[in-house]
């Protein structure tokens, strides 16, 4: 064992001072009071002398060296085999003595036996394997195989506990140090083994658990006082010997498995299984598994056993029924050490086995006869549901039930579904039903359920039922036959003509019943019905040309209606297949065709078009109009075959411009027909490649149909601007009339002659009377008109503005002021008239020197000029003629 004690390591101060930071009394480590007496004591010191600067060797030497020897490097060892009751009671003292200067340093260690200094000669030790060191070119020994160290998991110590010794052959001449390195020394989780660096103990210092690791790897060195190495490291394993300290523990604490009923002893159930974290390979991780209990316990307690090893549960006795024991619950125990009940744990869970039902019971019918009513004619309606039981697990294949009709229905008018909530079969008709074929329907149904029976059942009589389904009488519609209807007939068919018998057919025969007729639908309204035979006519001449016929076929619908109650109606069509005839002329195909002035070639194909068909259309006869005469002279018509003929210019030359060419056009017909049609031929200008490049100059020789349209919108807008400004211009003149309403008849011009106050003299009347001004005439009463009338040339109704007010006798040079100061105010007003209109002054003054230009009893008025000429200008000119015209009275 190496032992260890502080180093000096500090400097001294005195020959006698200690070491500074070394603290007297040491104690030495020795054999412990329970060593073994048969053991010997050895341990060594290390003495580090630190020269503090000095240099060169010390001498050291102890004072007991009968029991201890100082090596030259300074470690102490114990020079013979020491027990408790030899070691001295005094400190042994150290001496460090410098041989040069002979000055000296000094330390006291106590010695007294520890529980960590005996070497006990039952430890197991370990010796680094030894390597020849004698020469070089000898090979090395190989490292020794070291055997794996067992230590047990959960010791309870006391700790460390030690474990092994290493030891090196080289710790006889020299002091060494060992170390231990890897996971669980020097690295995480570190502490767990420590080893004495002197002694070479190895030792654990806390319990181990093996479930968390269950094996250490480390590596012991040896080297020596300077850190050289003396030997190469050898490796130690150290195993945790696994212990019982883990009970088994069950995957889930309740298993749930299923099992059908009815199932024979032997059959596999279910399987439970448990994990002991102990080592499996020992007898603390096998387990064994058994049943502690079973509920309930009917129709047997032991109605299932358990497989001791691997957990399978299995059925060992027969009786399962789901209807009587539906569900089982088992307590199953775990149990480590092989199931010793003695030393093994044991954990228990609980298996809950579901019996799952089979088919073992048939569908039962409540009552042995059903019964049902239904109206004929309907489908889609339940007439009756057929009820059953069933004990089998509700909701399922074995419960859900299945309805078969075994007899009764050879046509397939109902069928039995299954209503899915509440299982009963609801008996459907699928077809309609016939109360005049059959009034009553006996129908035999089978109920079975969704899955076979199990083996060895039958189904009982209660699987099977009857059903009377009673048919009521409705009053059903009339029917046409055949529908449709076809018939065959030349086109061109007069009016008036009869055409077929169309009647409609009662099926209730039990019914007394008169059918009445009219027309649902009629294209080209060409037919008429009967309304009580049905038989049908024409009104209007049948064309197969009609865009109402579709392939030469012509579609009515007539109504059947009888007169029950309430009443049916049934509907029949009529189709007419109108055979041709030859009724229409061919007309010339294309309308329209361009050609070059110098055509090359210088022919064109055409053909014909007939609404008839084949053989009254093709093939055609093509032939030029005799009129106008030019164009037999231009142009020349061949026929190519049947049905196109080619238009040829017999002249090189033809000048721009659009030609219209009218060519007979005779059919096949039995009756041939013939038409003249006018192919317009556009003839222009045309590149190499003979296309067109005059085609403004075309359209200027003749227009075209876009170009006419364009020109007709433009006319009408013209002629809509031109009527809406007409209407606006009476509209104008009836509002200017209605103004003219309001003027007092007195004063309209049109038949009264108005009468003005003398207006003084005229344009040369320069020397105006100012006096006249001032002295106006005052109005006449007569003279205020009812507000409503009015003069044309009047102001509007406003409120007058403040003109000024004359006096009775104003000053002559007041005159000029007043004029000035109206005119100032009759621009401010807003009812005054514009300034271009006549103007209405009061008093212009008199006996003026020209005359009245509004008096009609002037001098220059004529009166001997003949004015019964008015009386022709009409009634509004009558009143002059009779004034001017008539007589002195």
């Amino acid at each position: 064992m190496v032992c260890s004690i502080c180093n000096m390591n500090r400097c001294c101060t005195t020959a006698t001072d200690a070491p500074v930071g070394l603290e007297p009394p040491h104690e030495l480590p020795v054999c412990s009071a329970n060593f073994d007496l048969k053991s010997m004591c050895h341990f060594s010191l290390a003495v580090r002398f630190v020269s503090c600067g000095r240099g060169g060797l010390v001498q050291f030497e102890c004072s007991n060296p009968s029991d201890f020897r100082i090596e030259a490097d300074g470690v102490v060892y114990a020079a013979k085999a020491l027990q408790p009751s030899t070691l001295p009671a005094s400190p042994l003292l150290i001496k460090a003595t410098d041989p040069t200067t002979q000055q000296q340093w000094q330390v006291f260690d106590f010695i007294k036996p520890t529980a960590h200094s005996f070497i006990s000669q039952d430890l197991k030790e370990i010796v680094f394997p030894s390597r020849n060191t004698d020469s070089e070119l000898k090979r090395m020994k190989r490292d020794w195989v070291i055997p794996p160290i067992n230590v047990p998991e959960n010791s309870r110590g006391p700790f460390p506990q030690e474990l092994v010794r290493i030891r090196s052959d080289h710790d006889k001449n020299r002091s060494l140090r060992y170390s231990v390195t890897g996971p669980g020394a020097d690295q995480p989780p570190n502490g767990i083994f420590t080893i004495d660096p002197i002694s070479g103990e190895l030792s654990v210092n806390k319990p181990l658990d093996r479930e968390h690791i269950p094996s250490f790897h480390l590596r012991a060195h040896a080297v020596d006082l300077n850190g050289n190495q003396v030997e190469n490291p050898i490796d130690i394993n150290i195993n945790v010997i696994d212990m019982n300290d883990n009970r088994p523990e069950f995957g889930h604490q309740i298993w749930n498995g299923t099992v059908p009923e009815g199932s024979k002893p032997g059959t596999f159930v279910m399987t439970v299984t448990a994990v002991d974290k102990d080592d499996p390979k020992t007898a603390n991780g096998m387990l064994r598994y058994k049943i502690l209990s079973q509920s309930p316990e009917s129709p047997n307690p032991n109605m299932f056993t358990i497989n001791n090893k691997t957990g399978g549960i299995i059925t060992v006795a027969a009786g399962l029924d789901r209807e009587k024991v539906s569900q089982y619950t088992l307590i199953i125990q775990a149990t480590d050490t092989e199931g010793n009940p003695m030393y093994g744990l044991s954990n228990t869970a609980t298996a809950v086995i579901r019996v799952t039902d089979v088919n073992d019971n048939a569908p039962e019918f409540t009552a042995e006869a059903f019964f049902g009513r239904v109206h004929e004619n309907q489908v889609n309606v339940i007439v009756a549901n057929l009820s059953v039981t069933d004990k089998d697990q509700p909701n399922t294949p074995a419960w859900n039930a299945v309805y078969k009709i075994i007899s009764g229905d050879p046509f397939g008018k109902f069928s039995v579904p299954t209503d899915p909530t509440t299982n009963e079969g609801l008996v459907t008709v699928v077809k309609p039903l016939d109360f005049e074929l059959n009034k009553t329907h006996l129908l035999k149904i089978e109920a079975r359920n969704e899955v076979p029976l199990a083996r060895g059942i039958s189904s009982p009589r209660q699987s099977t039922a009857t059903i009377s389904i009673q048919v009521l009488d409705v009053n059903e519609s009339p029917y046409f036959e055949p529908n449709p209807k076809v018939i065959r007939l030349e086109e061109g068919v007069m009016p008036e003509t009869d055409l077929v018998p169309f009647p409609a057919k009662d099926p209730d025969q039990f019914m007394h019943q008169s059918i009445s007729y009219s027309k649902l639908s009629d294209p080209a309204n060409w037919l008429r019905i009967d309304p009580r035979t049905g038989r049908i006519s024409t009104i209007a001449v049948l064309d197969r040309e009609s865009p109402h016929v579709k392939n030469s076929y012509y579609n009515a619908t007539f109504v059947a209606l009888d007169n029950g109650k309430p009443a049916a109606s049934g509907t029949g069509t009529l189709q007419i297949y109108l055979l041709d005839i030859n009724d229409n002329a061919p007309k010339v195909f294309p309308h329209e065709v361009e050609i070059c002035e110098k055509p090359e070639p210088n022919a064109i194909n055409i053909t014909a078009l007939d609404g008839d068909l084949i053989p009254n259309a093709g093939p055609f006869a093509f032939e030029l109009a005799h009129k106008p005469l030019d164009v037999r002279r231009n142009w020349t018509i061949t026929r190519i075959s049947g049905d196109y003929a080619q238009l040829s210019l017999r002249i090189g030359f033809l000048e721009s411009g659009i030609y219209e060419i009218p060519i007979i056009i005779t059919d096949s017909g039995n009756l041939p027909m013939s038409n003249t049609s006018y192919l317009r031929i556009k003839v222009c200008q045309c590149d190499i490649n003979g296309d067109c490049t005059d085609q403004q100059h075309i359209r200027a020789a003749g227009l075209g149909t876009g170009a006419i349209i364009s020109i007709l919108l433009c006319i009408i807008l013209l002629l809509i601007l031109v009527l809406m400004f007409v209407v606006w211009m009476k509209r104008r003149d009836k509002e200017r009339q209605a103004k003219q309403l309001l003027i007092d008849p007195e004063d309209d011009v049109r038949d009264n002659i108005l009468k003005y106050d003398e207006e003084g003299g005229g344009e040369e009347d320069q020397d105006y009377d100012l006096s006249q001004l001032q002295q106006p005439d005052t109005l006449e009463p007569d003279a205020i008109k009812p507000v409503g009338i009015r003069r044309l040339d009047e102001r509007p109704l406003h409120p007058e503005p403040q003109y000024p007010m004359r006096s009775a006798a104003p000053h002559p040079g007041d005159i000029g002021d007043f004029i000035n100061e109206g005119l100032k105010a009759a621009d401010n007003d807003p009812t005054a008239p514009p300034y271009d209109s006549l103007l209405v002054f009061d008093y212009e003054g008199s006996c003026s020197t020209a005359g009245s230009l509004s008096s009609l009893n002037s001098s220059s008025s004529g009166g001997d000029q003949d004015y019964d000429y008015l009386n022709d200008w009409g009634p509004r000119f009558r009143k002059l003629a009779d004034m001017y015209g008539g007589s002195d009275d």
